[in-house]
């Protein structure tokens, strides 16, 4: 259970204007939140929609079609694009920091097609606050 848990720097932590959180601040002592694939039904709000869509550019804007590592982000998030648009590097252990992922361009582009568009959705990153004092571990001796 010591593994560190990668802190991607420059991940918006939440979608601009809302609460929908992006990054985790630090990790969990009692071990990483499962990764678990959630069933988008047709009938989910669109704001939960867009927090998707948002999620999703931000990772293909960090990450591209390059494997990264879970790290900070957020279970929850994770946990509607895996599978799918988001896939593991290797077997999934839902439960490990270290896990690697990657982007599936080919479906992220057929559930997300506007994030590929020749003018994609304009997220206001800089909006956010990425709290940069808060980044420090405070880890127990």
């Amino acid at each position: 259970m010591g593994h560190v848990m990668l802190k991607h720097r420059g991940f918006p932590g939440r979608l601009p204007g809302t609460d929908f959180q992006f990054t985790i601040r630090r990790a969990n002592k009692k071990g990483a939140t499962p990764i678990v694939r959630r069933e988008r039904f047709r009938d989910r709000k669109v704001a939960d929609k867009r927090a998707d869509e948002g999620f999703m550019a931000a990772l293909i804007q960090l990450f591209g079609e390059e494997p990264f590592e879970r790290g900070n982000l957020d279970a929850g998030r994770l946990s509607w694009l895996i599978g799918r648009e988001v896939v593991p590097v290797g077997k999934l252990d839902p439960t490990d920091y270290e896990q690697m992922l990657r982007v599936d361009m080919k479906k992220a582009e057929a559930s997300f097609p506007a994030l590929f568009a020749a003018e994609p959705p304009a997220f206001d990153w800089d909006d956010v606050d990425f709290d940069d004092e808060d980044w420090d571990d405070e880890d127990d001796a």
